[in-house]
């Protein structure tokens, strides 16, 4: 075996290289030096790379054969298996050697020449995904972790570098594939990427490790929502790996004299609350491991957040110490995710509670990995504390507009749009302005939460008091663009001032906002006034619409006309009876269509209307009103049959009142004893004459 040369013995103080080491190891280790002469005037001087050369460098000294071997290799397009191992073990042997020897000065220069990094995420990118762990894989991940030891050779290229070791080694299959075969291969490659990962933050400068561990979450968290059980398992197992790096940052740190806080105090994590929010929903993964490393790393985060909560109350170490102690042991025993919410809470910041909301909306999705119950779970722990959850409200209220249109069941779109609802009771202008800067005209996502808002009558209020004050600021360019429609705000108008009756009639026919022809916006609107119209003094203002609703009935789409008859219906109901009778004989005549509609909602709602407005008849209009029910005698009898038994309960119950009000009592005692056949020769008896119309009536 050659005798290896003499390892250069370390630099003092006053040997090293002055504070701009490149240069000053280039003006070292360079040749002649060029003489220059004066720049010209206009000149512009181009700043070249620097380099070096490769026996030039102090590691040279220790690895000759290494160093050439990747000169050598470097310039070798297409290497081979062997070739490409050599290329990396003699990576991994210089970077070792100089860590340990202190004798890195020049190799990030050296790393640049060569281009080491982009060499390896080379190597990393060709090796397969879907098969064993390759050797190459392995030594990649410990040549990377090797190279984390010396500073400046990563910088700015540590996150691709993270990425193509994440994307090469957890796309891996799982590891049950890997037993028969070669499970320490596997094992090696998994424990040398989390030596790059220590290497990583334990080498980087303390106002670097923040930033550091941010990065590195935030790719663990993209791999962790694969539909791959083992991928999720790689990334939150290297979650609890960083985690408890962070519990333990001042022991590990590697560098015992450099200037520091206690406990890691100094260390931020932004995305603190969207890790929390994944672990949580994670702890319902009980058939896989996942699980059980989700939980570990809960702890570990617990455990830093209390630690630094120590440091910034230190007059109350003791007894503090003693308490988180108690709490980590209880979240240890606990696999609840609310109970360790609940430990977790007072040390929370509002923009970490945020993320924890907007992480549990996601979920629900149909494209999460989640568990949909879990993540429902968890807004219910959100609706049960509002005040203290939802404090970001336009952040909350454009997460909810993102994903509504993407969660299609309804228990997960009904937890999701009651927090609209809670916002735009607490907080109105922020939920409307939002929406109205955040969606596009005539935006369905946009139009389907204006109409949950319009659907509870205090909500309702609120919102049309706001977007009417917001009307008023003529300078707000977001009212011209995304309201081209003014249905809306006419709406508010009308509904935000406390107008008379002799006030509100005037107001509305100068609006006509029923008049409107764009089916969503109309729909909307029908849904505004079915609320208002709940209101017994705003259903009485509101019969000066009925034109426009009788309007709305013949051009409508089946669930416009829906909306409009329940409007119809609670207005009707305030009016005294001689002046609702003329308006329910035209109105009658109107439903008739609607008894045989494809949407069951219409047919039993214009069955059950049309029953009360016989009802509504004084004896003057009577007779009229008798004509037009005999028209819907045999639709009655018919849908007496319906497939959906509350049209067909809603067809008998307003058949027997017809029968009252014709006085036929032989057909009411029929329908009350359900003798059916004998209910259509009845119909048929009563007016031979009428046949030919009431076949007609029966072919479709």
């Amino acid at each position: 075996m050659a005798e290896r040369p003499p390892i250069r013995p370390r630099l003092g103080w006053q040997e090293r290289p002055p504070s701009r080491p490149r240069v000053a190891w280039q003006e070292e280790v360079g040749g002649p030096q060029e003489v220059r002469s004066p720049p010209q005037p206009n000149q512009v001087d181009v700043v070249q790379p620097l380099q070096i050369d490769a026996d030039s460098l102090p590691a040279y000294e220790v690895e000759p054969e290494h160093v050439d071997s990747i000169v050598s290799l470097f310039s070798s397009p297409d290497k081979d298996e062997e070739q490409k191992m050599e290329f990396l073990k003699c990576i991994a042997m210089i970077f070792r050697d100089a860590t340990y020897n202190d004798l890195s000065q020049g190799l990030d220069l050296f790393c640049q020449r060569y281009e080491l990094v982009e060499n390896i995420e080379v190597l990393l990118e060709e090796e397969p995904r879907d098969q064993l762990p390759t050797v190459v894989q392995r030594i990649a991940a410990f040549a990377m972790a090797d190279m984390s030891f010396v500073e400046e050779v990563l910088e700015g290229k540590d996150r691709s570098h993270i990425q193509a070791c994440f994307s090469s080694v957890f796309m891996l299959p799982p590891k049950e594939e890997m037993r028969d075969l070669k499970p320490y291969l596997y094992f090696m490659t998994m424990k040398a990427v989390d030596s790059m990962l220590v290497a990583l933050v334990l080498n980087s400068p303390a106002s670097q490790v923040s930033e550091k561990m941010q990065d590195i979450f935030q790719m663990l968290l993209t791999f962790s929502t694969s539909e791959r059980a083992s991928v999720r398992e790689r990334a939150v197992g290297r979650m609890r790996l960083l985690s408890f790096l962070l519990t333990n940052y001042s022991s590990l740190k590697a560098d015992p004299n450099e200037d520091r806080d206690d406990s890691g105090a100094e260390i931020q994590m932004p995305i603190l609350g969207q890790l929390l929010g994944h672990l949580l929903l994670f702890l319902s993964f009980k058939e896989e491991e996942t699980s059980c490393l989700a939980l570990d790393t809960l702890c570990f985060l617990f455990q830093f957040k209390c630690q630094q909560h120590c440091v910034t109350v230190p007059e109350e170490n003791a007894q503090l110490q003693e308490d988180w102690e108690a709490e980590v042991a209880s979240l240890t025993s606990s696999s609840r995710a609310p109970h360790i919410t609940k430990l977790f809470a007072e040390h929370l910041q509002p923009s970490d509670r945020t993320d924890m909301v907007l992480v549990f909306i996601e979920a629900l999705t149909d494209s999460s990995t989640f568990d949909k119950k879990a993540a429902r779970n968890m807004l219910d722990m959100v609706k049960r504390d509002c005040d203290f959850w939802l404090v970001d409200v336009p952040k909350i209220t454009s997460c909810i507009h993102k994903t509504l249109g993407c969660i299609n069941t309804a228990p997960a779109r009904q937890r999701v749009v009651s927090l609209i609802v809670w916002m735009a009771d607490k907080c109105p202008g922020e939920v409307v302005s939002t929406l109205l800067s955040i969606a596009p005209p005539a935006d369905s996502t946009a139009l389907a939460l204006w109409e949950v808002m319009f659907s509870v009558p205090q909500t309702l209020q609120n919102v049309l008091k706001e977007l009417h004050i917001q009307l008023q600021d003529r300078h707000r360019r977001v009212l011209h663009t995304c309201w081209e429609d003014t249905s809306i705000l006419r709406l508010a108008i009308l509904a935000s001032n406390d107008l008379q009756d002799e006030e509100f009639a005037p107001m509305y026919l100068i609006m006509r906002f029923l008049r409107q022809r764009r089916p969503k916006v109309l729909s909307l609107v029908l849904r505004g006034l079915m609320t208002l119209s709940e209101r017994e003094e705003m259903a009485r203002k509101m019969k000066v619409m009925l034109p426009d609703l009788s309007w709305v009935l013949q051009y409508g789409n089946n669930v416009i006309k829906t909306k409009a008859l329940v409007v119809f219906r609670n207005v009707m109901a305030q009016l005294e009876r001689e002046e609702a009778s003329p308006i329910a004989v035209v109105l009658a005549k109107l439903l008739l269509p609607f008894f045989d509609d494809e949407l069951s909602q219409l047919r039993k709602f214009s069955i059950s209307l049309f029953r009360d407005l016989m009802k509504m008849v004084v004896e003057n209009d009577k007779r009229k009103m008798k004509n037009t029910v005999q028209l819907g005698l045999l639709p009655l009898f018919f849908h007496m049959s319906d497939q959906v038994q509350s049209v067909a309960k809603v067809a008998r119950e307003a058949l027997l009142d017809a029968a009252e009000l014709l006085k036929w009592k032989q057909l009411g005692h029929l329908v009350q004893t359900q003798q059916t056949w004998r209910t259509g020769e009845s119909l048929l008896e009563r007016d031979r004459s009428r046949a030919q119309e009431l076949l007609r009536q029966s072919l479709p």
